[in-house]
């Protein structure tokens, strides 16, 4: 059963792997076809679009609605719901708390990695709506909130919070191309480098809250049943009384 268990891990391990690999390719894919200018009607369409609605009448409210999500997906804000999610998770569930903790920091490190890589500048086709310093491609916050609230929706495993979690990750990423500081490509490739990492990720993504304790008492049960020694239920139970 252990050995079985150790091979199960490593090729799961292996296709984590794969899934990341196959992400950074597509990544590459798409720096490359920006780069040559293979993307440049789509990039130039979409923020063309944006830029109109923003001129629009309905686009001042949509613009507000855009900067709070880009500010509330920014990695000051991400980082202060990550700090609070690590605490309510540490007392009744520190593992998950850990594993939350470095599938965000571990993500966040490669999308700094990927952007000092492929050093791309900021679109300037439209007016800034918000100030940026760094890198263009790949957009961090979309890699970012991809990471986070995925990361999230992985931990509570309902359809509702995968739902949720969607809609967050959406509305940040439309939110960078409509404040005009990252092309729709660059947005693409952090949802992309997202979802690779947390393919990633998920190969040590702990059992939920009673599924561990599940687990532990069904070996502890095959371990008796398997036995050299004849277990007697009544002695099993005089055990427990014990304790």
């Amino acid at each position: 059963m252990g050995a079985r268990s150790i091979s199960d891990r490593r090729k799961a391990a292996a296709k984590g792997a794969g899934a990341l690999a196959l992400a950074l390719f597509c990544i590459l894919a798409i720096a490359l076809a920006q780069r040559h200018g293979w993307l440049e009607s789509l990039n130039i369409g979409l923020m063309g679009m944006a830029g109109r609605a923003r001129g629009s009448s309905a686009g001042i409210p949509i613009t507000w609605i855009m900067q709070l999500a880009s500010v509330i997906g920014g990695t000051a804000a991400r980082f202060a719901l990550l700090a609070a999610c690590v605490i309510l998770l540490w007392s009744s569930a520190r593992t998950r708390a850990y594993w939350l903790l470095w599938v965000a920091i571990g993500g966040t490190l490669l999308n700094l990695a990927l952007k000092q890589l492929f050093a791309a500048p900021r679109p300037d086709l439209l007016p800034h709506l918000d100030i940026v310093h760094s890198y263009s491609f790949p957009s961090g916050h979309a890699a970012g909130n991809m990471i986070f609230f995925g990361a999230l929706a992985m931990l509570a495993g309902r359809r509702s919070t995968y739902a949720a979690a969607a809609l967050a990750i959406a509305l940040i990423g439309i939110s960078r191309v409509w404040l005009g500081v990252h092309w729709p490509s660059d947005v693409l490739a952090g949802w992309i480098e997202g979802l690779g990492w947390l393919a990633l990720c998920a190969v040590w993504l702990p059992a939920g809250r009673g599924q561990g304790e599940g687990a532990d008492q069904a070996a502890m049960w095959r371990h008796a049943v398997g036995g050299d020694e004849a277990v007697n239920p009544e002695t099993v139970e005089h055990g427990r009384g014990g304790d």
